[in-house]
Order: C-alpha cells, then sequence, then structure tokens
C-alpha cells in the first residue's frame, strides 16, 4: 500500500533498502533538479564533510549511502538516492534527502514529488510519496524529507523545508566546511559536472587537387600545351615471317604459287590445258583434263571400231 504524506507526517519502513527517487516535470524555464543525501551524527550535524553525498561525491566512503544519477521516465525526470539502512553505520542517526536547484528558484520547478520505494521488490508500487511544495517560491534548496531511526527500525518523515542560499547554504548549515578562500578546492563549490557530448571520430579528409585560378573578363587566357604521351611501339615480328601487307594494297604475287588464270610452270599444267608431251626416258605424266593422252607407240592392228546402230547403215 502507498502511502500520500502530507507536511510533517511519518511511516514506518520494513524494507532494509530504500530508493528515494526525486521527480519533476521538465519543461521551458525549468530548472535541473539534483539529489543529495546529508548524513547526520548525534549532534544533527555531520561528522566530516564525507557525509555529504552529492554530484561531485556521488558515493558514501562506507558504501551505504549512494547516488544513482538521472533518467528519464514517462512522467519526466528523475534522480535517485538509495540507501541500505542495514549498514548505515550505529552514529549516523538521520539522512536528510535534498533537493537543489542549480541557482534557480523552486517557483519554476512543476509537480516536484518524492516517492520512496522498496529497491528489493523490483516494479512494486512505492511505499510512500510527498508532493514538495516550497513556502516562498524562492528557495534554491528544499530538504524533502528525511530517514530517521527510531528504535530498532527506521522512519521516513515528511518535511519540505526550504533554503534560499541553495545547497551551499544548506550544507553549511549541517556543519560541511566552506572556506570562501579555497572555493575553488571545496566540492560544494565545484561546478556540477557537464555531460560530455559525443563527438563522431572525423577521418581524415581527403586533399584534392587545387581549383585552377579564374580568369577575368579582360585578362588574355593562356592556353598550356599537352603532354607529350608516348605511345608504345609495335612488337617487332620474329625473324623468317614474311611482313604482312597494309590492309587494302594489292598482295605481291607468290613466287611459288602464280595467280589463277595465268600458265603454270613446266612441273605441273593449268587445269584444261595440253599436258607437253613428256620427254623420252619420262614417266608418269598426268595428261590435262578432258584431253587425249599422247601417242606413245604405233596403233594396235587388231582395234576394231564397235557395231555401229542402224542409223548409221548404208551411209
Amino acid at each position: 500500500m502507498t502511502h500520500a504524506m502530507l507536511k510533517g507526517s511519518n511511516v514506518p519502513l520494513q524494507a532494509t533498502t530504500v530508493r528515494a527517487v526525486l521527480r519533476w516535470t521538465p519543461g521551458q524555464g525549468v530548472p535541473d533538479i539534483d539529489a543529495s543525501a546529508l548524513l547526520l551524527g548525534p549532534d544533527d550535524r555531520v561528522r566530516s564533510d564525507e557525509d555529504f553525498v552529492f554530484y561531485n561525491q556521488p558515493r558514501h566512503p562506507s558504501g551505504q549511502v549512494w547516488r544513482l544519477g538521472k533518467k528519464r521516465v514517462e512522467e519526466g525526470l528523475t534522480d535517485t538516492i538509495q540507501t541500505d539502512l542495514s549498514g548505515v553505520e550505529p552514529s549516523v542517526g538521520r539522512i536528510l534527502l535534498v533537493a537543489s536547484a542549480d541557482g534557480v528558484a523552486f517557483d519554476r520547478v512543476r509537480s516536484l514529488r518524492i516517492l520512496l520505494h522498496d529497491a528489493t521488490a523490483a516494479d512494486a508500487e512505492p511505499l510512500a510519496y510527498f508532493d514538495v511544495k516550497p513556502e516562498t517560491g524562492q528557495e534554491t534548496a528544499l530538504i524533502c524529507g528525511e530517514l530517521y531511526r527510531r528504535g530498532e527500525g527506521w522512519k521516513f518523515r515528511a518535511l519540505g523545508e526550504g533554503y534560499s542560499n541553495g545547497l551551499k547554504g544548506l550544507a553549511t548549515d549541517f556543519g560541511i566546511s566552506v572556506d570562501e578562500s579555497e572555493e575553488a578546492d571545496d566540492p560544494v563549490s565545484a561546478p556540477r559536472p557537464e555531460p560530455v557530448p559525443h563527438t563522431p571520430a572525423r577521418s581524415t579528409p581527403v586533399q584534392s587537387a587545387p581549383a585552377p585560378p579564374a580568369v577575368g573578363p579582360d585578362e588574355p587566357t593562356t592556353v598550356q600545351p599537352l603532354p607529350e604521351v608516348s605511345r608504345p611501339l609495335p612488337p617487332e615480328q620474329p625473324a623468317g615471317v614474311p611482313a604482312q601487307p597494309s590492309y587494302g594494297y594489292p598482295q605481291q604475287p607468290p613466287t611459288t604459287q602464280p595467280a589463277y588464270g595465268y600458265p603454270q610452270p613446266a612441273g605441273r599444267p593449268g587445269y584444261g590445258y595440253p599436258q607437253a608431251p613428256a620427254a623420252a626416258g619420262v614417266t608418269g605424266a598426268q595428261p590435262g583434263y578432258g584431253y587425249p593422252p599422247p601417242v606413245t607407240g604405233a596403233p594396235d592392228p587388231e582395234f576394231r571400231l564397235p557395231p555401229q546402230g542402224p542409223q548409221f547403215v548404208g551411209r
């Protein structure tokens, strides 16, 4: 069950680890809110500056109180302080839960609420919540509530007490030493860490050749000669290979192959021409195609003409 709390009311805590969540609605002109915690001893003051957990010192040396940081949720923005109550040192009796704006009054902050959760129960409803409203509107730091011991257990009380001199003035009131001459070295006076924007790595630009200078209308234009380009010579033909004639020029008649239509040399007669008579003692001469072979001896006395047909009889 979630307890809706009023200013000054308290509620016992059964959880051993609690998460105090500050939540507000962002918008134009709305300041950024920071959550912090002060661990107070028996005299209601810090034992040392280490008892101050805030943006420049996000974790207590004991490890029992730490700042989780900011987060965006559906209802707005949050900043969270988590505490392991079972491990808090016995000398610590109260833990103040503080909200501070960076030099801007809380009258510009909308819907500021502190919610208490059981850190061991995931996605559970909050144990309690308190809507924090500044009294004058000029406060720049607010004690939203406190965790305090009661017997063997712990309770939470809703407070809403404001400071017009900011987180520095509030911390000073509870024993944080701020030396005006050494504000630059003091963690409370040091500036809040700003988020470092991610800058993508840039590749080395490729240098291009410079553009030629522009030529004015009255300036003469100088034409630069083109550089000579050496062309490779055609490969030389090996020795013994006859040179190839240029395309389009007549071929030279070969010495061994006569052109078509010209007389053949003595060894090979041209096609359709009679054979020359064979020399004495030479055999193997071939007669020309379609011509009778040459007479080489006396006619055969036994040669007779074939019988004639009737058309030749009596003629």
